[in-house]
């Protein structure tokens, strides 16, 4: 059981450590596995001290951060074997500042299971973090040109084609034929569904009274029944909520629902919602649309592209169209499919989703918490430690491996200063004193 390993590793430190590998692989669990924030892991690891009142000190936060990092950098600069069935899984993220950084996951297509290509995060690797200022489709060609010393040329490079990775990427790929570019199926679908609804005066209608709807209940007794908050970039991402809460909220006004409307104020209720009733045909003819989509995403998700794979998709899209605005719909799904599965060789699957990318920014960007508002700090690393395998033996072998000047070095010389680091410098008086800051851009 992990409880006894724990046990057994809070007797041994790694080399150059003051605390055992049981306080570190502790701590590291709490980030990693339990998703906590770098405060609560340190607030964790004291309340577990205290109770069980072993002979240990607890570390501070402060010094996991450390550990965190210093098992990012290590993951990070590993050696990857060369193989030609890579997948690299590319996207850039920016924060507050100019600065965005290109990130590059990889995966090899020998080792994705056979029934299920939705991938988790231990089961990637971290190929590349390159953090820069200017970027445009030449950057981008020659980070992916860096990131061959690494793999080897790739089978498959999947992105969401915005305009500077696909200059970047469709450069690269001239040069190994063999390189596959996919688009991402998530943010095709997102076109397509956006495409659909363009000339629709009803959709932009619907989205505008549902978003005075809920500014108008959140603070009033009927909040419970409020829209769900649409968000201003890729609003398209969140038609579901939206289309589910409009169809719930009918059947609600309708008394199909519990609690019944007799539980709210009806007045109130046929003032704020009532522009509901209306929308009944148009919810259904999105809802088509939606059903399509959702279920093209979830077939490229888990079975990935391979030949002929449109065919199958088309059966499972068959029922689910009756207006001719839905046909339309099915028919430009089924010809990305199908284009792209053109791109897989006989008896191959290519990988044709880059969720795992865009959860692993969910969960970095979660554990920046404030330290967003600084741009990129030395935390970048963590990123590469939110993936892959995290074993016992690989904390032990990053502890020993990496130093921590190395890790300084590296933010020094890779991000330079944080904005909230340039802040200080150039708007605090010298004779203020103000938080501390350390070598790798954060607070001390």
């Amino acid at each position: 059981m992990r409880s006894l390993e724990y046990v057994a590793e809070f007797t041994y430190a790694p080399a150059r450590q003051q605390y055992s590998l049981g306080h570190i692989s502790l701590f590291l669990d709490f980030i990693l596995a339990a998703a906590t924030s770098l405060r609560g892991a340190g607030r964790a690891m004291a309340l577990a001290m205290a109770v069980l009142s072993p002979p240990w000190a607890s570390p501070s936060w402060s010094t996991g951060r450390l550990w965190l990092l210093r098992l990012g950098y290590f993951k990070l600069i590993r050696p990857q074997t060369h193989a030609d069935d890579w997948v690299w899984i590319v996207d850039q993220t920016a924060q507050i500042g100019a600065a965005k950084c290109l990130v590059i996951l990889g995966v090899r297509l020998s080792a994705l299971p056979a029934d299920d290509y939705c991938l988790r995060h231990e089961q990637v690797e971290p190929l590349a973090l390159f953090p820069v200022t200017q970027s445009d489709g030449e950057v981008v060609f020659q980070q992916l040109e860096q990131t061959l010393a690494r793999t080897g040329v790739p089978r498959d490079i999947v992105s969401d084609e915005g305009s500077e990775l696909h200059a970047g990427v469709s450069q690269f790929c001239r040069a190994p034929p063999e390189t596959a570019s996919i688009s991402d199926i998530k943010h095709k679908t997102a076109l397509v569904l956006r495409h659909a609804r363009q000339s629709d005066a009803a959709w932009e209608t619907f989205c505008q009274l549902a978003t005075h709807s809920r500014n108008q209940v959140q603070q009033t007794p009927l909040a419970a029944l409020a829209p769900p908050n649409q968000r201003t970039k890729s609003r398209s991402m969140n038609t579901d909520r939206l289309l589910v809460w409009g169809e719930r909220m009918l059947a609600f006004l309708d008394g199909h629902l519990t609690p019944s409307p007799e539980a709210f104020d009806a007045a109130e209720i046929e003032a704020k919602y009532g522009w509901l009733r209306p929308f009944r045909q148009p919810l259904r003819q999105w809802g088509e649309l939606l059903a399509l989509v959702i279920t093209t995403e979830e077939f490229v998700r888990t079975h990935g592209l391979y030949r002929r794979c449109h065919v199958d998709l088309a059966q499972q899209l068959a029922g689910l169209t009756q207006t001719e605005r839905g046909k339309k719909v099915r028919q430009q799904l089924l010809g990305f499919v199908r284009d792209e599965s053109f791109k897989a060789k006989p008896n191959e699957r290519l990988l044709g989703s880059r969720e795992v990318l865009e959860s692993v920014f969910g969960r970095f960007k979660q554990l920046e918490h404030d330290q967003v508002q600084s741009g990129f700090t030395g935390l970048l690393l963590s990123l590469a430690a939110l993936v892959s395998t995290t074993t016992t033996e690989v904390i032990q072998t990053a502890l020993e491996t990496v130093r921590t000047k190395q890790v300084i070095a590296w933010c020094k010389n890779t991000l330079g200063k944080s904005v909230q680091a340039q802040r200080r410098e150039a708007l605090i008086a010298p004779h203020k004193s103000e938080q501390k800051w350390n070598r790798i851009g954060e607070v001390a």
